[in-house]
């Protein structure tokens, strides 16, 4: 099989080879196509998968390109992981939002939807590629904000397009560990949209285990996201929150504690990934172990200004090892290959499983996997301030993809001024008049 990697200078792309070389019963990729527009940053990437698979004969082949329609070409899968106007932009997405007070974070709020305005656009000529170069092709999108580029490509691709998350597969694995089960007995109860959504059960052998664990105080707080929200918290809700929940729930704190650090996350990861790419430059011979100190650095520090305030501490070692979305990523292609019916959370278009969401949403629930693709599993229905919560946002994800299609500033303002973390009409404005004059790329779009 040919699997074509969008953004494949991307820092993160070496695990999705790694995850290639030592998953056991994986899909049989024989060829890699990294498709990236800076030749630089895939000249380094490069550099790293011929290191890991140095001494490996039955490595998948590795080439690049910066022509898309040529990286496409043929290909039995396509992961998309671009991130337009890069880092830089990414910064830019969180110092508009924070010099205004509110919020600077590259998918939750007014940066999210920055970032969203500019990449549906550019993601919508990929499907259309997609359907020309590759018409078979299943597109795995890792591209943020996960769940509206979904939505948005579904317009053209339809099914064949599903979108991944690594953070609530990583909570149901974390909350298995702390119970002492094997996650392949436990069936998770999990729903929301991507970066919002909630645990609100766990089944081992038909048992309910999540009241146990919200119960006890010294498994609780084994829980990397109940550290980050309070274990009172948590324990109110009766149900265990996306970490990105955070943002929502202690706003303030996360404002503050976002403005009183020296960087923003995106200019940390700017600054950091600047200086790898330079420095394989320099020295290839040594890009594997470049890129394992970078990406040690990068993981420990995730979350960091809301762990500091909330007084959650340091990541377990554990927390950093588990999942990931070259798992996930890996997983949902040997399912739809392999034609073996599993289950996993993933973004999908919504139907009839989540009550009280249009029937186009697409939503982040658990799937049933095979080789017809994956299909949402029925819900029940959420509590009422996690529906309004969901419902907001939905909406609000919904204008966004009418305004980047459409190129509608009116509609921009509007999804902005409703988001639940932006606090007046005259601050959306200010929030888009930001950004449309610090990102070119935005200022084309809208109109």
């Amino acid at each position: 099989m040919k699997l074509t990697i969008l953004g494949g200078g991307g820092f993160r792309v070496p695990l999705i080879y790694q995850q290639l070389l030592t998953q056991e019963d994986g899909p049989d990729v024989r060829e890699v196509v990294l498709y990236d527009l800076a030749s630089h940053r895939l000249n380094a990437v490069h550099a790293v998968l011929d290191q890991l698979a140095a001494g490996r004969t039955d490595a998948p082949k590795v080439r690049t390109a910066t022509d898309l329609d040529e990286a496409l070409d043929g290909a039995d899968f396509v992961f998309s992981a671009i991130r337009v106007d890069g880092l830089a932009g990414r910064t830019v997405d969180e110092r508009v939002a924070l010099d205004l007070g509110i919020l600077g974070q590259e998918t939750t709020g007014p940066g999210g939807l920055a970032y969203a305005l500019r990449t549906i656009p550019v993601c919508l000529d990929i499907a259309d590629r997609v359907a020309r170069h590759a018409p078979n092709a299943w597109v795995i999108n890792f591209t943020n904000p996960a769940g509206m580029v979904t939505e948005a490509m579904r317009r053209r691709l339809g099914d064949r397009v599903i979108g991944i998350c690594d953070s609530p597969i990583g909570l149901g694995v974390r909350a298995a560990r702390v119970l002492g089960v094997d996650q392949r007995r436990v069936a998770l109860d999990y729903v929301g949209l991507n970066h919002l959504g909630w645990l609100r059960g766990l089944r081992v052998d038909g048992v309910d285990r999540l009241p146990e664990l919200l119960a006890d105080d010294t498994l609780l707080s084994q829980m990397e996201e109940a550290r980050l929200l309070g274990l009172e918290w948590v324990r109110s809700l009766g149900a265990i929150p996306n970490e990105y929940l955070y943002y929502y729930y202690y706003n303030r704190d996360a404002v503050s504690s976002i403005k009183d650090a020296a960087t923003t996350r995106g200019e940390f990861l700017h600054q950091q990934q600047d200086q790898f790419y330079a420095e394989v430059a320099g020295k290839p011979d040594t890009a594997l172990e470049i890129w394992t100190r970078t990406r040690a650095e990068r993981e420990a520090t995730y979350m960091a200004e809301s762990r500091d305030s909330s007084g959650a501490g340091e990541r377990e070692q554990e927390d950093i090892a588990e999942g990931g979305y070259q798992k996930v990523a890996l997983d949902l292609m040997a399912g739809i290959v392999g034609g073996h019916a599993s289950t996993m959370i993933l973004n999908v278009r919504n139907g009839s499983a989540v009550p009280g969401l249009p029937a186009d949403a697409v939503v982040e629930v658990p799937c049933l996997v095979d080789g017809t693709g994956a299909r949402p599993f029925a819900t029940e229905p959420l509590q009422g301030h996690m529906l309004g919560l969901v419902q907001q946002v939905k909406a609000v994800e919904q204008l966004t993809i009418e305004a980047a299609a459409s190129g509608s500033a009116s509609l921009a303002v509007k999804a902005l001024a409703l988001h639940p973390l932006v606090d007046s009409v005259t601050t959306a404005r200010r929030l888009l008049a930001g950004y449309r004059e610090r990102l070119p790329g935005l200022a084309d779009v809208l109109r």
